[in-house]
């Protein structure tokens, strides 16, 4: 999926705008050379009338669901959504599919997952629609070496978020050579290492304590004790790079010499109602060859 280009934005933003100032927003962030815009499902909006809505704002930009999540709608409904999507937006559209929405007791993330994705292959091969000219991409949300190697093979690839470049290289091995590998990673312009890493725990807050994020941190490499209290240090620095425009851009070409075929930049640490458009914009000259 290299036409997604090297550097995407990833925003928790969209979620809480106003139509019209989401427009606006994507519609720059394409003339600014951006090829990708990555969004969750977190607040309220449905994902995929949400990616419908900013491919209809757009011409070329790629929307990426990261991600959609699987329990949220039945595998039919997202089967039909992202189908007309491809039909409609040949090759602007990933679907982003992971583990959540409304709990299932006793159902394991691998076996849910593997199970939507058989029910997904299932209805593609008996859809009375029109197949689209440009097949459906899907991605999965994978950290540990099972569903990466799910990812590897039932997908064109996979989406990891909130991970170190440690992990990066270790899920290249995973996914081989030709599986695409999309990294998220938080941002903050702050060279004041106190404020800077004040606002990054806080960012991180949600992540340090449900136990899926804790058992993900151990299997990074970190202690209890570095996970515990807000986070050490290194665990803070290594999850947000913080700092400059160049020190930020250093570390964010990090994840690419690891392995990363593409990494969707997640700029934290605006307030709240404000835009991270300025923020886009530096980065956008700092990573985009002039312009994309």
């Amino acid at each position: 999926m290299e036409n997604l280009g090297t550097f995407g934005i990833y925003t928790f933003d969209f979620e809480h705008q106003p139509a019209t100032w989401v427009r606006d927003s994507v519609q720059e962030l394409e003339q600014l050379g951006w090829r990708a815009v990555w969004f969750p499902e977190v607040g309220g909006r449905e994902a995929l009338t949400q990616a419908g809505y900013l491919l209809a704002c757009t011409e070329r930009l790629h929307v990426v669901n990261g991600i959609a999540q699987i329990w949220q709608r039945e595998a039919g409904a997202t089967h039909a959504a992202s189908a007309l999507l491809a039909d409609a937006y040949p090759g602007r559209h990933v679907l982003g599919l992971g583990f959540g929405g409304a709990r299932r007791p006793g159902v394991k993330p691998l076996a849910a997952m593997a199970g939507y994705l058989d029910e997904l292959d299932t209805l593609t091969k008996e859809s009375p629609n029109p197949a689209p000219r440009t097949p459906v991409r899907r991605v999965l949300a994978a950290y540990g070496p099972k569903m990466l190697a799910l990812a590897r093979d039932r997908s064109a690839g996979a989406h990891t978020y909130h991970v170190n470049t440690a992990h990066t290289a270790r899920a290249r091995e995973i996914l081989g050579p030709d599986a695409f590998l999309g990294v998220e990673h938080a941002v903050l312009f702050e060279p004041d290492p106190a404020k800077a890493r004040a606002t990054a725990r806080e960012h991180l807050v949600p992540y340090l304590n449900t136990p899926y994020n804790i058992a993900k941190f151990r299997r990074l490499g970190y202690t209890d004790d570095e996970i515990a209290h807000g986070g050490s240090d290194r665990l803070v620095d290594d999850l947000v790079f913080w700092g400059d425009v160049d020190t930020v851009v250093e570390r964010l070409r990090a994840h690419v010499r690891a392995g990363a075929d593409h990494v969707a930049v997640q700029v934290i640490g605006t307030e709240p109602g404000s835009s991270a458009m300025p923020h886009w914009r530096r980065l956008g000259e700092a990573l985009l060859p002039q312009g994309a």
